[in-house]
């Protein structure tokens, strides 16, 4: 028996993006939102309509530069994202935001993204905590046995040393809030492109 075609109206179309890049950002402003407007600029995405999505990084997605990546966006698009934001009012009180990256060897395979947001953690320890979330996440996913009490730079050499996962990685923001109370917003993200 002959299989029909599904009608056009029917068919389903993919969204799973092709392309994806790293950027993040700070910005400060009386006003909480212009403050979270003024991240966004840094980070050169106050262009776009910003969906924010779980965390899977797609299988076969090609991470690009961002300065590349930020050429193939077009004012008012709706951008799809992974997004970690924070902020404060507080005079010097350090906030920040990270994202990590987990990618398998097995470019069909899906790795997968992490958000964090603290207080009082610097770029280094809150960018490692992200890439640790997503690696354990991708290595619990392909059955790589870890311990979770271990160092994370330990469970980085056995995520990778396990042939399973080809790359770990983070970005992250951070800032101490203004000195005079203006809001202080900090985000790392995560663009999707379609």
């Amino acid at each position: 028996m002959k299989k029909e075609k599904a009608p056009e109206q029917n068919r389903r179309v993919s969204m799973v993006p092709k392309y994806m890049f790293l950027t993040k950002g700070v910005g400060c402003h009386r006003e909480k939102l212009s403050s979270f407007e003024l991240a966004l600029r840094e980070a050169g995405i106050e262009k776009c309509n910003l969906v924010t999505v779980s965390s899977i990084y797609p299988p076969q997605c090609e991470i690009i530069e961002r300065e590349e990546g930020l050429k193939m966006l077009k004012p008012g698009e709706i951008v799809f994202c992974v997004m970690a934001r924070n902020d404060t009012n507080e005079p010097d009180r350090l906030t920040s935001a990270s994202i990590g990256l987990a990618v398998p060897k097995d470019k069909k395979q899906y790795g997968y993204l992490s958000e964090h947001h603290a207080f009082g953690e610097n770029d280094q320890v809150t960018g490692d905590y992200a890439e640790d979330l997503a690696a354990a996440m991708l290595a619990s996913t392909l059955g790589v046995d870890f311990d979770p009490n271990e160092a994370w730079d330990e469970r980085k050499k056995l995520y990778i040393s396990s042939g399973k996962i080809i790359q770990t990685t983070h970005i992250a923001q951070t800032a101490r809030g203004h000195k005079d109370g203006l809001w202080t917003t900090v985000m790392a993200a995560a663009i999707f492109i379609l």
